[in-house]
């Protein structure tokens, strides 16, 4: 094989295995930013991707990753945008990827009822 067909097959296998653990894009990863997906990721602890729930633990609030991104542009970073819908909610899935809060159910109910259960 010549050298430089080692080299493409090289860049291509490279390229491919890092886009085989990476094809999601966090939308608040300054490259990727995407303004209401990050609210909404921050807000609901994690966000859809192409139909999938990824949930993740942000630990700032939401300005955080805005002013993370502003940096990275005003830097000369270049953001790379998604796909129209990627970051949207199935219809009928909740918020957060299947994980309901705030509500106890039936065992709450009959608990906070005073029946005496």
């Amino acid at each position: 094989m010549k050298k430089s067909a080692k080299v493409t097959l090289t860049v291509v296998a490279t390229v491919g295995l890092a886009s085989c653990g990476r094809g999601r894009r966090d939308p608040c990863e300054p490259a990727y930013f995407d303004e209401v997906a990050c609210q909404e990721a921050v807000s609901n602890g994690g966000y859809y991707w192409g139909g999938s729930w990824y949930p993740m633990v942000y630990h700032y609030p939401y300005p955080y990753y805005f002013d993370s991104y502003r940096t990275f542009v005003s830097r000369g970073g270049r953001v790379v945008s998604a796909p129209m819908g990627s970051y949207a909610r199935p219809a009928g899935a909740p918020a957060s990827g299947g994980v309901e809060r705030g509500g106890f159910g039936s065992t709450g109910a009959a608990h906070g009822s005073g029946s005496g259960e």
